[in-house]
Protein backbone atom coordinates (compact mmCIF):
# COMPACT_ATOMS: atom_id res chain seq x y z
CA UNK A 1 0.00 0.00 0.00
CA UNK A 2 1.40 3.41 -0.94
CA UNK A 3 1.83 5.30 2.33
CA UNK A 4 1.39 9.00 2.81
CA UNK A 5 4.28 11.08 4.09
CA UNK A 6 4.13 11.66 7.85
CA UNK A 7 3.52 15.44 7.86
CA UNK A 8 0.91 15.07 5.14
CA UNK A 9 -0.68 12.08 6.88
CA UNK A 10 -0.96 13.92 10.20
CA UNK A 11 -2.50 16.95 8.54
CA UNK A 12 -4.96 14.80 6.61
CA UNK A 13 -5.89 12.89 9.77
CA UNK A 14 -6.57 16.09 11.72
CA UNK A 15 -8.57 17.62 8.87
CA UNK A 16 -10.40 14.33 8.41
CA UNK A 17 -11.32 14.20 12.09
CA UNK A 18 -12.65 17.75 12.00
CA UNK A 19 -14.70 17.08 8.86
CA UNK A 20 -16.01 13.78 10.25
CA UNK A 21 -17.13 15.26 13.58
CA UNK A 22 -18.65 18.34 11.93
CA UNK A 23 -20.36 16.21 9.30
CA UNK A 24 -21.72 13.77 11.85
CA UNK A 25 -23.04 16.56 14.05
CA UNK A 26 -24.79 18.17 11.11
CA UNK A 27 -26.18 14.80 10.02
CA UNK A 28 -27.65 14.14 13.46
CA UNK A 29 -29.25 17.58 13.62
CA UNK A 30 -30.89 16.93 10.25
CA UNK A 31 -31.97 13.46 11.32
CA UNK A 32 -33.51 14.55 14.62
CA UNK A 33 -35.16 17.51 12.95
CA UNK A 34 -36.75 15.17 10.43
CA UNK A 35 -37.91 12.77 13.17
CA UNK A 36 -39.51 15.58 15.11
CA UNK A 37 -41.34 16.85 12.02
CA UNK A 38 -42.54 13.33 11.15
CA UNK A 39 -43.87 12.69 14.67
CA UNK A 40 -45.99 15.82 14.35
CA UNK A 41 -47.45 15.11 10.93
CA UNK A 42 -51.05 13.81 10.91
CA UNK A 43 -51.38 10.16 10.00
CA UNK A 44 -47.78 9.21 10.95
CA UNK A 45 -48.06 6.77 13.87
CA UNK A 46 -45.35 5.48 16.30
CA UNK A 47 -45.83 1.98 14.89
CA UNK A 48 -44.59 3.23 11.50
CA UNK A 49 -41.19 3.90 13.04
CA UNK A 50 -41.18 0.45 14.65
CA UNK A 51 -42.19 -1.33 11.45
CA UNK A 52 -39.65 0.57 9.33
CA UNK A 53 -36.97 -0.12 11.95
CA UNK A 54 -37.58 -3.86 11.51
CA UNK A 55 -37.63 -3.57 7.70
CA UNK A 56 -34.39 -1.60 7.69
CA UNK A 57 -32.74 -4.06 10.07
CA UNK A 58 -33.69 -6.96 7.81
CA UNK A 59 -32.30 -5.18 4.75
CA UNK A 60 -29.13 -4.18 6.60
CA UNK A 61 -28.84 -7.81 7.61
CA UNK A 62 -28.93 -8.93 3.99
CA UNK A 63 -26.32 -6.30 3.14
CA UNK A 64 -23.98 -7.40 5.91
CA UNK A 65 -24.54 -11.12 5.44
CA UNK A 66 -23.33 -10.69 1.87
CA UNK A 67 -20.62 -8.14 2.63
CA UNK A 68 -17.34 -8.90 0.88
CA UNK A 69 -15.50 -5.93 2.33
CA UNK A 70 -15.30 -4.25 -1.10
CA UNK A 71 -14.96 -0.74 0.32
CA UNK A 72 -12.47 -1.84 2.98
CA UNK A 73 -10.44 -3.69 0.34
CA UNK A 74 -10.12 -0.53 -1.76
CA UNK A 75 -8.85 1.30 1.32
CA UNK A 76 -6.55 -1.43 2.64
CA UNK A 77 -5.22 -3.17 -0.49
CA UNK A 78 -2.02 -2.00 -2.18
CA UNK A 79 -3.83 -2.13 -5.54
CA UNK A 80 -6.76 0.00 -4.38
CA UNK A 81 -5.85 2.83 -6.76
CA UNK A 82 -5.47 0.57 -9.82
CA UNK A 83 -8.21 0.96 -12.42
CA UNK A 84 -8.61 -2.78 -13.04
CA UNK A 85 -8.91 -3.49 -9.30
CA UNK A 86 -11.40 -0.63 -8.87
CA UNK A 87 -13.57 -1.75 -11.79
CA UNK A 88 -13.53 -5.40 -10.73
CA UNK A 89 -14.71 -4.29 -7.29
CA UNK A 90 -17.57 -2.31 -8.92
CA UNK A 91 -18.63 -5.27 -11.06
CA UNK A 92 -18.63 -7.53 -8.01
CA UNK A 93 -20.69 -4.94 -6.15
CA UNK A 94 -23.38 -4.98 -8.87
CA UNK A 95 -23.67 -8.77 -8.78
CA UNK A 96 -23.91 -8.66 -5.00
CA UNK A 97 -26.78 -6.15 -5.18
CA UNK A 98 -28.78 -8.45 -7.48
CA UNK A 99 -28.21 -11.42 -5.18
CA UNK A 100 -29.34 -9.42 -2.15
CA UNK A 101 -32.66 -8.52 -3.79
CA UNK A 102 -33.33 -12.14 -4.76
CA UNK A 103 -32.70 -13.21 -1.18
CA UNK A 104 -34.99 -10.40 -0.05
CA UNK A 105 -37.81 -11.89 -2.12
CA UNK A 106 -37.14 -15.32 -0.62
CA UNK A 107 -37.35 -14.15 3.00
CA UNK A 108 -40.38 -11.86 2.54
CA UNK A 109 -43.09 -14.39 3.32
CA UNK A 110 -41.24 -16.04 6.27
CA UNK A 111 -40.58 -12.57 7.75
CA UNK A 112 -44.24 -11.55 7.39
CA UNK A 113 -45.31 -14.80 9.04
CA UNK A 114 -42.77 -14.50 11.85
CA UNK A 115 -43.88 -10.98 12.79
CA UNK A 116 -47.51 -11.65 11.83
CA UNK A 117 -47.40 -8.44 9.80
CA UNK A 118 -48.90 -8.63 6.26
CA UNK A 119 -47.56 -5.19 5.33
CA UNK A 120 -44.09 -6.73 5.14
CA UNK A 121 -45.24 -8.62 2.03
CA UNK A 122 -44.98 -5.44 -0.02
CA UNK A 123 -42.59 -3.36 2.07
CA UNK A 124 -39.63 -5.76 1.87
CA UNK A 125 -39.61 -6.35 -1.92
CA UNK A 126 -39.96 -2.63 -2.63
CA UNK A 127 -37.31 -1.53 -0.15
CA UNK A 128 -35.09 -4.38 -1.32
CA UNK A 129 -34.79 -2.69 -4.72
CA UNK A 130 -32.43 -0.24 -3.01
CA UNK A 131 -29.73 -2.96 -3.05
CA UNK A 132 -29.90 -3.26 -6.84
CA UNK A 133 -29.84 0.51 -7.29
CA UNK A 134 -26.90 1.09 -4.94
CA UNK A 135 -25.02 -1.78 -6.56
CA UNK A 136 -24.52 0.51 -9.56
CA UNK A 137 -23.15 3.34 -7.40
CA UNK A 138 -19.49 4.18 -7.99
CA UNK A 139 -17.03 2.92 -5.32
CA UNK A 140 -15.52 6.42 -5.31
CA UNK A 141 -16.25 6.99 -1.63
CA UNK A 142 -13.86 4.26 -0.39
CA UNK A 143 -11.24 5.61 -2.79
CA UNK A 144 -11.63 9.09 -1.31
CA UNK A 145 -11.44 7.55 2.17
CA UNK A 146 -8.20 5.87 1.16
CA UNK A 147 -6.81 9.24 0.05
CA UNK A 148 -8.32 10.78 3.22
CA UNK A 149 -10.12 13.43 1.13
CA UNK A 150 -12.94 13.34 3.63
CA UNK A 151 -14.28 16.80 2.91
CA UNK A 152 -15.66 15.52 -0.40
CA UNK A 153 -17.15 12.42 1.25
CA UNK A 154 -18.82 14.40 4.04
CA UNK A 155 -20.30 17.02 1.71
CA UNK A 156 -21.59 14.26 -0.57
CA UNK A 157 -23.23 12.36 2.30
CA UNK A 158 -24.85 15.49 3.70
CA UNK A 159 -26.18 16.46 0.28
CA UNK A 160 -27.72 13.02 -0.18
CA UNK A 161 -29.18 13.15 3.32
CA UNK A 162 -30.78 16.56 2.79
CA UNK A 163 -32.38 15.37 -0.44
CA UNK A 164 -33.52 12.10 1.17
CA UNK A 165 -35.06 13.69 4.26
CA UNK A 166 -36.75 16.39 2.20
CA UNK A 167 -38.34 13.78 -0.05
CA UNK A 168 -39.45 11.75 2.99
CA UNK A 169 -41.09 14.73 4.69
CA UNK A 170 -42.92 15.80 1.51
CA UNK A 171 -44.16 12.26 0.85
CA UNK A 172 -45.21 11.77 4.49
CA UNK A 173 -47.10 15.07 4.40
CA UNK A 174 -48.91 14.13 1.21
CA UNK A 175 -49.42 10.36 1.56
CA UNK A 176 -49.76 10.00 5.36
CA UNK A 177 -48.88 6.30 5.13
CA UNK A 178 -46.04 3.77 5.02
CA UNK A 179 -45.77 4.34 1.27
CA UNK A 180 -43.99 7.61 2.07
CA UNK A 181 -41.09 5.71 3.68
CA UNK A 182 -40.88 3.13 0.90
CA UNK A 183 -41.00 5.50 -2.07
CA UNK A 184 -38.64 8.04 -0.51
CA UNK A 185 -36.13 5.25 0.08
CA UNK A 186 -36.14 4.31 -3.61
CA UNK A 187 -35.77 7.92 -4.78
CA UNK A 188 -32.94 8.54 -2.32
CA UNK A 189 -31.07 5.46 -3.55
CA UNK A 190 -31.40 6.57 -7.18
CA UNK A 191 -30.05 10.02 -6.32
CA UNK A 192 -27.08 8.58 -4.37
CA UNK A 193 -26.21 6.09 -7.11
CA UNK A 194 -26.20 8.71 -9.86
CA UNK A 195 -24.43 11.41 -7.84
CA UNK A 196 -21.65 9.01 -6.76
CA UNK A 197 -20.32 8.89 -10.33
CA UNK A 198 -19.48 12.61 -10.14
CA UNK A 199 -17.40 12.36 -6.94
CA UNK A 200 -14.14 11.75 -8.85
CA UNK A 201 -14.69 13.16 -12.36
CA UNK A 202 -11.62 11.49 -13.89
CA UNK A 203 -12.46 8.05 -12.47
CA UNK A 204 -15.00 6.39 -14.74
CA UNK A 205 -16.25 2.92 -13.92
CA UNK A 206 -16.69 0.12 -16.43
CA UNK A 207 -17.35 -3.59 -16.23
CA UNK A 208 -14.21 -5.62 -15.53
CA UNK A 209 -13.36 -9.08 -14.23
CA UNK A 210 -9.68 -9.50 -13.37
CA UNK A 211 -8.81 -12.84 -11.82
CA UNK A 212 -5.99 -11.58 -9.61
CA UNK A 213 -8.01 -8.61 -8.38
CA UNK A 214 -10.99 -10.88 -7.68
CA UNK A 215 -8.76 -13.28 -5.74
CA UNK A 216 -7.47 -10.47 -3.53
CA UNK A 217 -10.95 -9.06 -2.98
CA UNK A 218 -12.32 -12.45 -1.98
CA UNK A 219 -9.29 -13.29 0.16
CA UNK A 220 -9.80 -10.20 2.31
CA UNK A 221 -13.56 -10.36 1.95
CA UNK A 222 -14.06 -13.87 3.32
CA UNK A 223 -13.25 -12.75 6.86
CA UNK A 224 -15.02 -9.44 6.32
CA UNK A 225 -18.08 -11.49 5.34
CA UNK A 226 -17.97 -13.36 8.65
CA UNK A 227 -17.17 -10.22 10.65
CA UNK A 228 -19.91 -8.08 9.13
CA UNK A 229 -22.49 -10.88 9.25
CA UNK A 230 -21.81 -11.23 12.96
CA UNK A 231 -21.79 -7.44 13.30
CA UNK A 232 -25.32 -7.39 11.94
CA UNK A 233 -26.41 -10.07 14.39
CA UNK A 234 -24.70 -8.18 17.20
CA UNK A 235 -26.01 -4.70 16.38
CA UNK A 236 -29.44 -5.38 14.89
CA UNK A 237 -30.65 -8.40 16.86
CA UNK A 238 -32.11 -6.12 19.52
CA UNK A 239 -34.63 -4.49 17.18
CA UNK A 240 -35.44 -7.74 15.38
CA UNK A 241 -36.14 -9.54 18.67
CA UNK A 242 -38.05 -6.58 20.08
CA UNK A 243 -40.31 -6.75 17.03
CA UNK A 244 -41.26 -10.26 18.12
CA UNK A 245 -41.36 -9.76 21.90
CA UNK A 246 -43.12 -6.37 21.96
CA UNK A 247 -45.57 -4.38 19.84
CA UNK A 248 -44.32 -2.27 16.92
CA UNK A 249 -45.47 0.78 18.90
CA UNK A 250 -43.02 -0.01 21.71
CA UNK A 251 -40.31 -0.78 19.14
CA UNK A 252 -40.94 2.64 17.63
CA UNK A 253 -40.54 4.29 21.06
CA UNK A 254 -37.36 2.27 21.66
CA UNK A 255 -36.03 3.40 18.27
CA UNK A 256 -36.41 7.04 19.32
CA UNK A 257 -34.51 6.42 22.58
CA UNK A 258 -31.83 4.28 20.93
CA UNK A 259 -31.27 6.79 18.13
CA UNK A 260 -30.43 9.53 20.61
CA UNK A 261 -28.45 7.23 22.92
CA UNK A 262 -26.37 5.95 20.03
CA UNK A 263 -25.15 9.40 18.94
CA UNK A 264 -21.73 9.06 20.67
CA UNK A 265 -21.27 5.50 19.40
CA UNK A 266 -22.16 6.36 15.81
CA UNK A 267 -19.88 9.41 15.92
CA UNK A 268 -16.96 7.25 17.07
CA UNK A 269 -17.80 4.58 14.46
CA UNK A 270 -17.73 7.21 11.74
CA UNK A 271 -14.41 8.54 13.02
CA UNK A 272 -13.15 4.96 13.29
CA UNK A 273 -13.82 4.00 9.66
CA UNK A 274 -13.10 7.32 7.98
CA UNK A 275 -10.04 8.49 9.94
CA UNK A 276 -8.57 5.94 12.37
CA UNK A 277 -8.63 2.97 9.96
CA UNK A 278 -6.96 4.74 6.99
CA UNK A 279 -4.44 6.42 9.31
CA UNK A 280 -3.32 3.17 10.96
CA UNK A 281 -3.33 1.43 7.56
CA UNK A 282 -0.58 3.87 6.56
CA UNK A 283 1.49 2.93 9.64
CA UNK A 284 1.24 -0.85 9.79
CA UNK A 285 4.93 -1.29 8.89
CA UNK A 286 6.02 0.33 12.16
CA UNK A 287 7.29 -1.86 15.04
CA UNK A 288 4.39 -2.86 17.29
CA UNK A 289 5.69 -0.93 20.30
CA UNK A 290 5.95 2.27 18.27
CA UNK A 291 2.55 1.71 16.64
CA UNK A 292 0.96 1.08 20.04
CA UNK A 293 2.47 4.30 21.43
CA UNK A 294 1.04 6.30 18.53
CA UNK A 295 -2.39 4.70 18.93
CA UNK A 296 -2.63 5.33 22.69
CA UNK A 297 -1.38 8.91 22.42
CA UNK A 298 -3.88 9.90 19.73
CA UNK A 299 -6.69 7.79 21.17
CA UNK A 300 -6.64 9.43 24.60
CA UNK A 301 -8.05 12.71 23.32
CA UNK A 302 -10.87 10.86 21.60
CA UNK A 303 -11.94 8.79 24.61
CA UNK A 304 -11.77 11.79 26.96
CA UNK A 305 -14.01 13.83 24.65
CA UNK A 306 -16.36 10.83 24.32
CA UNK A 307 -16.50 10.38 28.12
CA UNK A 308 -17.54 14.01 28.58
CA UNK A 309 -20.19 13.87 25.85
CA UNK A 310 -21.63 10.56 27.06
CA UNK A 311 -21.81 11.67 30.71
CA UNK A 312 -23.67 14.82 29.63
CA UNK A 313 -26.05 12.81 27.42
CA UNK A 314 -26.92 10.39 30.25
CA UNK A 315 -27.94 13.37 32.38
CA UNK A 316 -29.86 15.30 29.73
CA UNK A 317 -31.28 12.71 27.33
CA UNK A 318 -34.58 12.25 29.17
CA UNK A 319 -35.07 16.01 29.28
CA UNK A 320 -34.39 16.29 25.55
CA UNK A 321 -36.93 13.58 24.74
CA UNK A 322 -39.50 15.09 27.08
CA UNK A 323 -39.09 18.46 25.37
CA UNK A 324 -39.02 17.35 21.74
CA UNK A 325 -41.54 14.47 21.68
CA UNK A 326 -45.17 14.21 22.76
CA UNK A 327 -46.67 11.87 25.36
CA UNK A 328 -46.83 8.93 22.93
CA UNK A 329 -43.04 8.66 23.29
CA UNK A 330 -42.75 9.21 27.06
CA UNK A 331 -41.46 5.66 27.71
CA UNK A 332 -38.31 6.59 25.77
CA UNK A 333 -37.34 8.87 28.68
CA UNK A 334 -36.43 6.06 31.06
CA UNK A 335 -34.90 3.91 28.30
CA UNK A 336 -32.54 6.68 27.24
CA UNK A 337 -30.13 6.92 30.25
CA UNK A 338 -29.87 3.12 30.58
CA UNK A 339 -28.93 2.71 26.93
CA UNK A 340 -26.46 5.59 27.16
CA UNK A 341 -24.51 4.01 30.02
CA UNK A 342 -23.95 0.86 27.97
CA UNK A 343 -22.49 2.83 25.07
CA UNK A 344 -19.20 3.36 26.95
CA UNK A 345 -17.78 -0.07 26.17
CA UNK A 346 -18.51 0.30 22.46
CA UNK A 347 -16.56 3.58 22.50
CA UNK A 348 -13.55 1.73 23.90
CA UNK A 349 -14.07 -0.95 21.24
CA UNK A 350 -14.39 1.29 18.18
CA UNK A 351 -11.30 3.34 19.07
CA UNK A 352 -9.06 0.25 18.97
CA UNK A 353 -10.70 -2.26 16.60
CA UNK A 354 -9.54 -0.36 13.46
CA UNK A 355 -5.98 -1.31 14.37
CA UNK A 356 -6.75 -5.01 14.04
CA UNK A 357 -8.57 -4.44 10.76
CA UNK A 358 -5.65 -2.40 9.41
CA UNK A 359 -3.37 -5.35 10.22
CA UNK A 360 -5.57 -7.47 7.92
CA UNK A 361 -7.10 -9.47 10.78
CA UNK A 362 -10.87 -8.95 10.74
CA UNK A 363 -11.48 -12.29 12.49
CA UNK A 364 -11.03 -10.52 15.84
CA UNK A 365 -14.03 -8.35 14.97
CA UNK A 366 -15.93 -11.52 14.11
CA UNK A 367 -15.21 -12.94 17.57
CA UNK A 368 -16.28 -9.71 19.28
CA UNK A 369 -19.56 -9.49 17.39
CA UNK A 370 -20.31 -13.17 17.99
CA UNK A 371 -20.13 -12.66 21.76
CA UNK A 372 -22.39 -9.61 21.59
CA UNK A 373 -24.91 -11.47 19.47
CA UNK A 374 -25.00 -14.40 21.91
CA UNK A 375 -25.51 -11.99 24.80
CA UNK A 376 -28.49 -10.36 23.08
CA UNK A 377 -30.10 -13.44 21.53
CA UNK A 378 -29.92 -15.52 24.72
CA UNK A 379 -30.29 -12.72 27.24
CA UNK A 380 -33.23 -10.76 25.81
CA UNK A 381 -35.86 -13.54 25.90
CA UNK A 382 -34.79 -14.52 29.44
CA UNK A 383 -34.74 -10.92 30.64
CA UNK A 384 -38.17 -10.30 29.10
CA UNK A 385 -39.57 -13.33 30.90
CA UNK A 386 -38.39 -12.04 34.29
CA UNK A 387 -38.40 -8.25 34.00
CA UNK A 388 -40.40 -7.41 30.88
CA UNK A 389 -39.38 -4.37 28.84
CA UNK A 390 -37.00 -3.14 31.56
CA UNK A 391 -35.08 -6.41 31.52
CA UNK A 392 -34.73 -6.25 27.73
CA UNK A 393 -33.35 -2.69 27.84
CA UNK A 394 -30.84 -3.67 30.54
CA UNK A 395 -29.56 -6.58 28.44
CA UNK A 396 -29.18 -4.34 25.39
CA UNK A 397 -27.24 -1.82 27.49
CA UNK A 398 -24.88 -4.52 28.82
CA UNK A 399 -24.35 -6.20 25.45
CA UNK A 400 -21.42 -3.97 24.50
CA UNK A 401 -19.30 -5.37 27.35
CA UNK A 402 -18.53 -8.76 25.69
CA UNK A 403 -17.87 -6.88 22.43
CA UNK A 404 -15.13 -4.94 24.19
CA UNK A 405 -13.69 -7.91 26.10
CA UNK A 406 -13.16 -10.00 22.95
CA UNK A 407 -11.47 -7.07 21.20
CA UNK A 408 -9.27 -6.57 24.26
CA UNK A 409 -7.98 -10.10 23.76
CA UNK A 410 -7.14 -9.38 20.11
CA UNK A 411 -5.25 -6.20 20.98
CA UNK A 412 -3.25 -8.14 23.57
CA UNK A 413 -2.41 -10.91 21.10
CA UNK A 414 -1.16 -8.36 18.56
CA UNK A 415 0.91 -6.51 21.19
CA UNK A 416 -1.24 -3.38 20.95
CA UNK A 417 -3.08 -3.56 24.28
CA UNK A 418 -4.56 -0.30 25.60
CA UNK A 419 -6.05 -1.82 28.77
CA UNK A 420 -4.39 0.58 31.24
CA UNK A 421 -5.65 3.50 29.22
CA UNK A 422 -9.12 1.94 29.18
CA UNK A 423 -9.14 1.71 32.99
CA UNK A 424 -8.13 5.36 33.33
CA UNK A 425 -10.74 6.47 30.81
CA UNK A 426 -13.48 4.42 32.52
CA UNK A 427 -12.65 5.93 35.91
CA UNK A 428 -12.86 9.37 34.31
CA UNK A 429 -16.27 8.57 32.77
CA UNK A 430 -17.67 7.23 36.07
CA UNK A 431 -16.35 10.26 37.93
CA UNK A 432 -17.92 12.65 35.44
CA UNK A 433 -21.20 10.74 35.53
CA UNK A 434 -21.45 10.84 39.33
CA UNK A 435 -20.51 14.54 39.41
CA UNK A 436 -23.15 15.49 36.84
CA UNK A 437 -25.80 13.35 38.56
CA UNK A 438 -25.05 15.17 41.81
CA UNK A 439 -25.29 18.59 40.12
CA UNK A 440 -28.54 17.58 38.41
CA UNK A 441 -30.05 16.52 41.74
CA UNK A 442 -28.89 19.72 43.42
CA UNK A 443 -30.56 21.78 40.68
CA UNK A 444 -33.85 20.01 41.35
CA UNK A 445 -34.12 17.88 38.21
CA UNK A 446 -33.90 14.59 40.11
CA UNK A 447 -32.34 11.44 38.70
CA UNK A 448 -32.67 10.54 35.00
CA UNK A 449 -33.39 7.00 36.17
CA UNK A 450 -36.46 8.04 38.19
CA UNK A 451 -38.80 6.82 35.42
CA UNK A 452 -37.88 3.23 36.27
CA UNK A 453 -40.24 3.42 39.21
CA UNK A 454 -43.17 4.77 37.18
Amino acid sequence: MTTLKKPNLKKLAVNGAIWTIAGYGTSQILRFGCNIILTRLPGIQPEFFGLMAVVNRLLIGLELFSDLGIGQSIIQNKRGEEEIFFNTAWTLQILRGLVIWIICLIITYPAASFYQEPRLLWLLPIMGLVSIILGFASPSQPLLNRRMELNKVIVFDLTVQIVSLSVLIIFAWQLKSLWAFALSGIISAIFRAIASHFLIPDRKVRFAWDGNALKELVSFGKWMFVATALMFLAEQADTLLLGKLLSFKVVGVYTIAATLANVPREAIKSLSFRVIFPTISNKIDLPRSELRAKITRQRWLIVVAAAICLAVLVNTGDLIIGTLYDQRYKEARWMMPILCCGIWFSILFYTTSPALLALGKPFYAAQSNLLRFLTISLGMPLAFAFKGTLGVILIIALSDLPLYVANLYGMWREELSCFIQDVKATLLFVGLLISLLTIRGYLGFGSPFVFLSN
